[in-house]
């Protein structure tokens, strides 16, 4: 058996996560899982209508120790941004800024992104915008649907 070794910030952010809980009245709210290893993550955001920007994000994730490192570093991390701003967090950013993760668990990273999108793109909906520039808009392995090579390189 291979053990796994996490970063103290995975460890950080796994044992004390930031942002855990819903939203009431969210008026952003995407969920994203991996069938392949189980996790699944809801992203829930209050984005402030007239400037674009994200003032309160939250997040419920059912997965592994990375799985909840990632949402948490991804709510750090679009918090009081634009929407713009946090469509531009890839999953690499996430594990950059979690000192990074093993191989092996760099899905995690992918779903934290793809909530981020998620989300965003219920509110785009909500507000009857496109969302065909969005990843994983009408589905993938990582989103809950098969099909063939996402630009995640999930479904391969």
């Amino acid at each position: 058996m291979e053990i796994i070794m996490y970063s103290e910030k995975v460890m950080d952010h796994f044992t004390n996560p930031r942002n855990v809980g819903e939203i009431e009245g969210a008026n952003a709210v995407g969920q994203v899982g991996n069938p392949k290893c189980g996790d699944i993550m809801k992203m829930y955001m209050k984005i402030n209508e007239e400037t674009n920007v994200i003032e309160e994000v939250k997040f419920k994730t059912f997965g592994c120790g990375a799985a909840i490192a990632t949402s948490s570093m991804a709510t750090e991390l679009v918090k009081g941004k634009t929407i713009d701003e946090a469509l531009e967090i890839t999953n690499s950013a996430v594990a950059e800024a979690l000192d990074g993760l093993p191989p092996i668990k760099m899905h995690c990273s992918n779903l934290a992104e793809e909530a981020i999108h998620a989300a965003i793109g219920n509110y785009y909906e909500s507000k009857g915008m496109d969302t065909s520039h969005l990843k994983c808009g009408d589905g993938c392995s990582c989103c809950g649907e098969e099909h063939e090579g996402c630009e995640h390189g999930h479904g391969e």
